[in-house]
């Protein structure tokens, strides 16, 4: 796709590893002349309390976007986005991920108070998520927590924010939903409903984790398919390998420690981190296009032909029979009718 490809087509290729020549998120913003230029745009992001997700909110706000931050851990929050924070046009908004009861308040007060601010939703960033978590744990209603906060709890925020999206899409600017994925979604797949949390099968953290980011991708390929005549469009993607992964306090499985040693030279600071997903959210030329996985600040091909080192997306993450039956199963999950 038009920047991502011209410009990052050799993104891999002579990584060296943090701080090398791949783009940062702040690079995409002057790539295509952004500063500034969002003002009447409003965001939502949700997980911005560490991570590529500060990062990300930092850079799209000086777009001049309006940016609602969705965060469990307020005061986490304002220390991380300290600076960052303005009154009226980036603010926090408390939303639990593990919990769908939390996801319904956090949205009522989101249109409460975007009401008062234009009430448009041009942007839904869906970046919270667990990653690798070593023992079996629950949401609050019930869920693999895993797959319950990467996928069941953004898929009940974008329904419940869905009409602002398609009411607020115009030509120039169409709306837009990023989903970040993983490159762990080629682990998958997502498991029939009686067995989304494991209830039939032995619990393994790899393989939960992969289920959780193979549905992110299939969740923004089912919204294109059914939103993109209404002006709403999605992708989902892999930012990257970051070493802010491994940072102390944080208990990795050996094998996922591994992994990391293995590919250390492809990992990403956070700026870098953070850069395809602000390119999915505001790139021109990512404008009105979805239904794609993104990886380096491009659209890539399958496992195996993936250029320069790339991962790539498995072939299985793209099946309309799959996505039909996630996003129906889904709609049952949070209780919201059939044709909602």
């Amino acid at each position: 796709m038009g920047v991502s490809t011209a410009k990052y087509e050799e993104a891999h290729k002579g990584a060296k590893g943090p701080g090398d020549h791949r783009p940062t998120a702040e690079q995409i913003i002057l790539d295509d002349d952004l500063v500034g230029k969002l003002k009447g745009k409003t965001m939502l992001v949700t997980g911005t309390s560490a991570g590529i997700g500060v990062e990300t909110v930092r850079v799209l706000a000086t777009t001049g976007a309006t940016i609602f931050c969705a965060v469990r851990n307020l005061p986490k929050a304002e220390k991380a986005l300290a600076g960052i924070l303005e009154p009226g046009r980036v603010e926090l908004l408390e939303m639990d991920m593990a919990s769908l009861a939390s996801v319904r308040k956090g949205a009522a007060e989101f249109r409460e108070r975007n009401a008062k601010l234009g009430g448009k939703l041009n942007v839904l960033i869906t970046n919270a998520g667990l990653m690798m978590l070593q023992q079996k744990e629950l949401t609050v209603d019930g869920f693999e927590a895993q797959f319950g906060v990467c996928h069941v709890a953004h898929f009940l925020l974008f329904n419940l924010v869905k009409e602002l999206l398609i009411a607020s899409a115009t030509p120039e600017f169409q709306s837009r939903v990023v989903v970040v994925s993983s490159m762990a979604h080629q682990v998958g797949p997502v498991y029939p409903e009686d067995n989304y949390s494991f209830t039939k099968i032995p619990y393994q953290t790899g393989l939960a984790y992969g289920q959780a980011k193979r549905a992110n991708v299939h969740f923004a390929n089912e919204i294109t398919r059914r939103y993109g005549s209404k002006g709403v469009f999605a992708n989902s993607l892999m930012p990257g390998t970051i070493d802010t992964m491994s940072a102390p306090g944080v208990e990795l499985p050996q094998e996922v420690q591994d992994f990391f040693n293995a590919y250390k030279l492809l990992m990403k600071d956070v700026p870098q981190g953070a850069a395809t997903t602000v390119l999915a959210a505001v790139g021109k030329e990512w404008n009105g296009v979805g239904g794609k996985y993104l990886e380096d600040c491009r659209e890539i091909e399958v496992m195996g032909k993936a250029k320069n080192e790339a991962f790539g997306y498995h072939p299985d993450a793209f099946d309309e029979v799959i996505e039909k039956r996630l996003w129906d199963d889904s709609l049952r999950l949070v209780g919201l009718p059939q044709d909602a």
